[in-house]
């Protein structure tokens, strides 16, 4: 059995490689898979000429939703 440890930006979709500092977050769907959580990463740093990071970027975004939502 193979076991990959590489990880996968879940905003820019592009692999998180050894020495990148990244973000986890826990996702709990327990119509998927029972009661386990699963993760979600994110780059935590922006790439060059990048205003924010993945993770930034992400949370942004929730935030933006949750406002028109809430409003």
């Amino acid at each position: 059995m193979i076991v990959c440890c590489a990880k996968q930006c879940e905003y820019c979709r592009s692999l998180i490689v050894s020495g990148q500092r990244w973000v986890r977050k826990k996702i709990y769907e327990p119509t998927l898979n029972g009661h386990d959580p699963s993760y979600h990463y994110y780059h935590a740093e922006p790439f060059a000429a990048q205003e924010g990071s993945c993770w930034e970027k992400h949370e942004m975004e929730r935030e933006m939703i949750r406002t028109v939502y809430a409003a």
